[in-house]
């Protein structure tokens, strides 16, 4: 029996275009579900199809409105186990409230946490995800989680046009110092970071480079982009120390608040992101390239279905074109 004989993919509301891509790569049709708001803000899905005895894959990116999103991902939950799914498999492309992973002060909720307690008690069975902010929110969960990479598709990018040559992968911070590392191995590149300190209180940041970017084309990594301060001020100061053009990738295009100003305004010369967040037309820029992860999650979740090993998605050699649209 094909793995297509018994699953149900239904998109919700939050990225329908993503959803439609990993049903293309799949070779399956879409379930057909909506969801009613009503007056007070009151949520209400209806299932069209039977999922009586099948695997039920919900896909669903809690991106803003966040808590709107992730509502609607509960509510589907329950309703899913309710009717008698055999599983219900829930396709993250980006986790809300991930940033939220630890206590940095006193008296501060963990709520990624919390969002991995509502997800199981709802009745997920598994959860699907493409880099975490924190990879320890896999450990929050009892239930299996498969936490992809975006790294081999944006590195395509780069390797497609031949921008390898004479590069360095740039961390823009200490904490994306393995992720960084992960993309100049299929780059074949040198790694370096942007170390960002305060000398003392009411004193502006100072950024040095640590490692040599001069007379290189520098490609800033980071999981993702909110507001684009970071990413901005890393790129000026690579550019400062002598990078002959700066590049930035990352998986998550979160784009909020003054994001779009500041990319626009800045030096960086290209932005590779991918579609886990849909991205309204007034977002696209110029500059920006979108990668899908459709076929990356679409053959992922055969793999599930399968019963197959994940490890090939998470191999450094395998070629990232077979995850390209066909």
């Amino acid at each position: 029996m094909s793995y297509k004989d018994n699953i149900k993919l239904f998109a919700l509301n939050s990225n329908k275009p993503l959803a439609e891509r990993i049903a293309k790569r799949m070779g399956v049709k879409l379930s057909t579900s909506s969801v009613v708001r009503f007056s007070d803000g009151e949520i209400q899905v209806n299932i069209d199809d039977s999922v009586r005895g099948k695997d039920v894959f919900l896909i669903q990116s809690t991106s803003a409105p966040v808590n709107d999103n992730l509502m609607e991902l509960l509510i589907m939950i329950d309703a899913v186990r309710r009717a008698s799914a055999a599983s219900v498999n829930i396709v993250l492309p980006y986790y809300g409230y991930a940033r939220q992973d630890r206590k940095t002060r006193a008296r501060e909720p963990i709520t990624a946490k919390l969002v991995a307690d509502m997800i199981q008690t709802a009745g997920a069975d598994r959860v699907l995800s493409l880099d975490l902010h924190a990879p320890q929110i896999q450990g929050f969960f009892d239930i299996p989680v498969d936490n992809l990479m975006g790294a081999p598709l944006l590195a395509d990018y780069f390797l497609s046009n031949h921008l390898e040559e004479d590069a360095v992968v740039v961390s823009p911070d200490h904490g994306g110092v393995t992720r960084a590392r992960k993309l100049a191995e299929f780059l074949g590149t040198p790694i370096a970071i942007v170390d960002k300190r305060r000398p003392r209180a009411n004193v502006a940041e100072v950024m040095n480079i640590i490692g040599d970017v001069k007379g290189k084309r520098a490609i800033l990594i980071d999981d993702m982009i909110d507001t684009a301060g970071t990413i901005t001020l890393a790129a000026q100061a690579l550019k400062d120390a002598g990078a002959t053009e700066v590049y930035a990738c990352a998986t998550h295009a979160v784009l909020s608040g003054p994001a779009i100003d500041r990319l626009n305004n800045s030096v960086i010369k290209r932005l590779v992101l991918t579609d886990s967040i849909q991205q309204p037309a007034e977002k696209n820029l110029d500059k920006m390239t979108l990668v899908s992860v459709g076929p990356l999650m679409g053959d992922a979740i055969k793999l599930i279905l399968e019963h197959k090993a994940m490890s090939p998605l998470f191999d450094t050699r395998y070629d990232a074109n077979k995850y390209k649209d066909q």
